[in-house]
């Protein structure tokens, strides 16, 4: 089980939810110009987005209904800040005040992300993240939110995904700023990155209001043994956080954005491998980034399987063919949050914070205002069950953070992708609670007991007919008619190839299973008798 003082949260960025107001003082960020050039899904923008800036009440108080106790929000460096340095904007400093004051109102604890990919545009026209000055620049903003929230807010996490606004902004270019800088160039980046986070750190404890607590969120796609044998696991273990990309694919990895800030050094093999891209490297560089932090965040979504080749080495293996996909088409890959939980908290020893996790669904709304993503609940299910697993077996998670809560602008894909619980009518701004919101309370609120990992005796009781009991559902050999007998929530269909839906049913309801249905889950207790 989780320790009793779990943290259970939501989390967000305030480009992607917040919206804007001509009135509200804040500067252009690099998103801005880069979805004014027409480089996103459909040429969407986040102008309006889902309005949180002027909703941010209603949305918390809806937090607080549906049991959410921890929120990572983030604030956004070019609102607060409007030409990256210098003048501060009173009306930003307002506003996140307000919207930490009523998170605490409604018992929600904050949770600030410095950086979330909001780079003052001004800043950019400066050479961004490839000018050294970042490092001071960076400091200054941290300094302003010390000096300004740091007595109602005391946990901070610096950097954001340094490997997405790296590699995506600056090398692909598909994000912004949409540059496509060199490989040396971008080395220097993630050098500048890391710097510029231990200045943050120095910055934020010397300014701090009271005592606080800081961390870091890189994110990984995890390498995951395709076996428990010991060799496929020291290989899974090799891989996640060794240097198998070329240089083109350098900036997907683990240990070169966490080894140094964590323990003190770059990776040697990092080192030796991409030894003629490096910027010089100083002793009072190093330390200035191995700077003590409290805890370690980690953004995941998905994994891939490895396995020990015939030589011993290291190699990618297959997945099993229909493997499944979310929405965005990531694959789903639960145990991923089992092994980054060992794997991670074996080489940091630092308490682990899950910071994102979440699914990407075709969600839609049905007349009677319900949104039905069975397919959602049993991935976060799967994902929160392995995740138990790796606390259980002596990982410090100290917390989980689902992304997202409210539907939102994801990015270069616009509106095209629902992450949230919440859905949003981004014409209205109407919400609408997904089936998942209402799952997600309750395991929330039974601090993980809820999961079906730890329902051993939830299973669906056949008194006659031709169904075989397994574990937590079972397979339909042919149709049936059968007659709930108890009282329960909402059964989860799935054929060979995955969820197809959920049916929500009553004691007493008639419910049909059509042939080609191989399995059904329920989300509580429940017996089903033929009728």
């Amino acid at each position: 089980m989780f320790r009793k003082d779990f943290v259970w949260g939501v989390a967000s960025s305030a480009y992607q939810v917040e919206g804007r107001d001509k009135n509200d003082g804040a500067g252009t960020c690099i998103w801005d110009t880069f979805t004014e050039a027409g480089r996103t899904f459909e040429h969407q923008n986040a102008y309006v987005s889902a309005d949180d800036m002027h909703r941010y009440k209603e949305d918390y108080a809806l937090m607080k209904e549906l049991g959410v106790k921890a929120y990572r929000f983030s604030v956004s460096w070019a609102r607060l800040m409007p030409e990256g340095t210098g003048r501060v904007n009173e009306k930003a400093v307002a506003l996140y005040r307000d919207m930490i004051l009523e998170m605490k109102k409604n018992g929600i604890e904050p949770y600030m992300t410095l950086y979330h990919w909001e780079l003052p545009q001004a800043l950019e026209d400066k050479g961004g993240w490839l000018n050294e000055e970042i490092i001071d620049w960076f400091a200054e903003y941290a300094k302003v939110v010390a000096e300004n929230f740091t007595d109602i807010c005391d946990k901070i996490f610096t950097l954001n995904e340094p490997q997405c606004f790296i590699g995506l902004g600056y090398y692909r270019g598909i994000h912004a700023p949409g540059k496509k800088v060199t490989p040396e160039e971008s080395f220097r980046i993630a050098h500048n990155a890391l710097r510029a986070h231990g200045k943050a750190v120095i910055t934020l404890r010397k300014y701090a209001k009271q005592p606080i607590q800081i961390g870091y969120a890189p994110t990984s796609g995890v390498a995951y043994p395709a076996s428990n044998s010991p060799e496929d696991i020291e290989a899974a273990k090799k891989v996640y956080f060794g240097f198998y990309n070329d240089v083109d694919n350098w900036t997907w990895n683990v240990s070169w954005y966490s080894d140094p800030v964590i323990l003190g050094h770059y990776p040697k093999e990092g080192l030796e491998k991409y030894k003629e891209y490096l910027p010089e490297i100083t002793k009072e560089d190093m330390e200035l980034i191995h700077q003590p932090i409290d805890f370690y965040g980690q953004n995941i979504y998905n994994g891939y399987p490895v396995r020990a080749g015939a030589d011993g080495e290291p190699e990618f293996a297959d997945r099993p063919a229909g493997f499944p996909k979310t929405a965005a088409e990531w694959p789903v890959t639960p145990e991923c949050l089992y092994w980054a939980g060992k794997f991670l908290y074996e080489r940091y020893q630092l308490p682990i914070y899950i910071t994102e996790n979440g699914m990407s669904c075709h969600d839609n709304v049905e007349a009677d205002g319900s949104v039905h993503d069975a397919n959602r609940i049993q991935f976060l299910d799967e994902y929160l069950g392995n995740l138990q697993k790796a606390a259980d077996e002596g990982a410090e998670i100290a917390g989980y953070f689902l992304w997202t809560f409210l539907d939102n602008f994801e990015w270069h894909e616009g509106y095209s992708e629902r992450f949230g619980i919440i859905y949003v009518d981004f014409a209205t701004q109407q919400r609408y609670v997904k089936d998942s919101a209402f799952w997600y309370k309750k395991v929330m609120e039974s601090n993980g007991a809820a999961l079906s990992c730890n329902q051993p005796d939830r299973k669906i009781r056949i008194e006659r007919g031709a169904a075989e009991v397994t574990g937590a559902g079972f397979k339909v050999e042919r149709e049936m008619d059968l007659l709930l007998s108890d009282s329960t929530d909402v059964i989860y269909v799935a054929s060979g190839s995955g969820l197809i839906g959920s049916i929500w049913v009553d004691a007493g309801d008639r419910l049909t299973i059509p042939e080609g249905i191989r399995k059904m889950h329920c989300s509580g207790k429940m017996t089903l008798v033929q009728a």
